[in-house]
């Protein structure tokens, strides 16, 4: 049996079709299923049980001798979100429990850590050293409580057999349609696009609406001399690369295999930035429509927190084996937009 935290979310949910289109379907799903706007994300999944996430410690106890694999995705994720206590009480001390059960009862995991923890990035995106997650500085209390966890993690002397903390830099894919302001910036500029001018778009996933018009996508301004408007760059990954890397580590912690990587940290990005001009460009592409662009000055109030480049080192999990080719940026973007946006189906 396989258990998945955040089931019911962006990357959970597309973790779960991604063992259900490897033929499993022991999958004991955990989230927090109240919300029905993330519902259409497990409609279509095949699972054992949906397991209410304030319930999933009792659950266990019942039942961790089936478990085989814990993927701890479940999280408070949105960075405009100040509440610290919040953040302590979802991503920190839930996420040491789960630990904690995993460690006591020899469950390897993978859990999400997040590219928010390197701060603006002075230090480097070294996902080698252990020693660097004590001198980072992340920029919001999310990025916070997830540096904290990790912190935590090292000083533990029991752990589980195999974890992998896996850092998560910008992610987009299907199944975000719930996310609101925290979705990816290709979602937002689909639907700037496909929202008449004049008009509103208030698509959720299932729905479906004809266009006859498109409007320029709305992008920051920089305010840095080093970069040009549209060229801060990102390491934006697909979310389909996310959870290949993911079920490689899963089943490389299942198997006799000698080779199993090594425990810790892991960078999950493709280990290339690319503008946001460029991201903006592929989508437009995808839908065979003319570019336009507005720049907009960056709020004053976040720009002190502004980042403007990020890229993943990737060279630990490529030494890990990981061995398989990225989607490139403008691939990834068409796939999505092509096979899912423009219909709002969930993967």
């Amino acid at each position: 049996m396989i258990i998945v935290t955040g089931a019911a979310g962006f990357i959970g949910s597309c973790m779960v079709s991604k063992l259900n289109n490897k033929g499993i379907t022991d999958i004991v799903l955990v989230d927090d299923f109240t919300r029905q706007e993330k519902l259409p994300n497990i409609a279509h999944k095949s699972y054992r049980e949906l397991v209410d996430r304030n319930d999933f410690f009792a659950w266990f106890a019942a039942h961790k001798a089936d478990v085989e694999f814990i993927f701890h995705i479940g999280a408070r994720t949105d960075t405009t979100e100040f509440n610290m206590q919040v953040f302590n009480t979802l991503n920190l001390e839930y996420s040491k429990t789960v630990w904690e059960l995993c460690t006591a009862s020899g469950i390897p995991m993978v859990y999400a850590s997040s590219a928010a923890t390197y701060g603006d990035g002075s230090l480097g995106y070294d996902d080698t050293d252990p020693e660097l997650s004590f001198r980072l500085k992340p920029l919001n209390p999310y990025g916070i409580s997830k540096n904290e966890f990790d912190k935590w993690a090292f000083r533990q002397e029991k752990m589980p057999p195999r974890w992998f903390g896996l850092k998560f830099f910008n992610v987009f894919g299907p199944n975000e349609y719930h996310k609101g302001r925290m979705a990816s910036v290709v979602f937002h500029a689909f639907r700037q696009i496909m929202t008449p001018p004049g008009g509103n778009s208030t698509l959720q996933s299932g729905q479906s609406k004809s266009n006859k018009g498109y409007s320029p996508v709305t992008l920051f301004r920089s305010h840095n001399p080093l970069y040009s408007d549209g060229g801060q760059l990102r390491d934006f990954v697909y979310v389909k690369d996310v959870i290949d890397v993911m079920y490689f580590l899963m089943e490389q912690s299942l198997s006799s295999n000698a080779g199993v990587p090594e425990s810790g940290l892991y960078n999950l990005g493709t280990g290339k930035a690319r503008t946001f001009l460029d991201l903006v460009h592929a989508v437009f592409n995808a839908l065979s429509l003319p570019v336009s662009i507005n720049f907009i000055d960056t709020p004053a109030d976040i720009r002190d927190k502004y980042q403007y480049f990020t890229q993943a080192e990737m060279g630990k999990l490529n030494r890990a084996g990981y061995s398989r080719t990225f989607y490139s940026l403008e691939d990834a973007v068409e796939e999505y937009i092509q096979g899912y946006l423009k219909d709002n189906t969930c993967f």
